[in-house]
């Protein structure tokens, strides 16, 4: 692995772990020649992923894309980075196992909606309202009226009265 400070093609792996639940190995380098300290991830790719933009184009997935849109909505959001790094590995291997050769857009924006509506209800509404490009408040408004109903038809469901 080539020292991002110095650019030396060699460094050292100075301890080895598993992240998300397996699923990810972390490892903290170091540079023999500058002695600059560096983390870096493995994970599992199963297949090339790629996507389908509405204007009919086909581009490389990019996990470090998805990863900066949903770090925009639970931006000042009390979450954990190990949740939101699940949250993401989540996406992608469920994106991964469709089978699919290509995503669309749109499939991705939904799969993302999900998993951050069971994270955290913020998070979800602002994402929606870029996914869905929100033009009134109203559309604010029936999103979180959709929440809404969503959580009384949870704890009705819970309620065994």
């Amino acid at each position: 692995m080539r020292c991002p400070y110095c650019g030396s093609q060699d460094s050292q792996v100075k301890d080895s772990r598993p992240v998300e639940d397996g699923a990810s190995i972390r490892r903290r380098r170091a540079c023999p020649d500058c002695g600059g300290r560096f983390t870096t991830y493995e994970r599992v790719q199963l297949r090339d992923l790629m996507v389908r933009k509405r204007s009919g184009r086909v581009v490389a997935f990019e996990r470090d894309k998805l990863a900066r849109s949903v770090s925009v909505a639970l931006r000042k959001r009390p979450i954990e980075p190990e949740r939101v790094e699940r949250l993401i590995s989540g996406v992608v291997r469920r994106l991964e196992q469709s089978g699919e050769p290509e995503i669309s857009t749109e499939t991705i924006g939904l799969t993302v909606m999900d998993a951050l509506k069971q994270l955290d209800d913020v998070a979800y509404v602002r994402f929606a309202s870029v996914y869905r490009d929100f033009g009134a408040a109203k559309d604010f408004t029936d999103v979180v009226n959709e929440l809404a109903r969503g959580a009384e038809t949870a704890e009705n469901d819970e309620d065994p009265a």
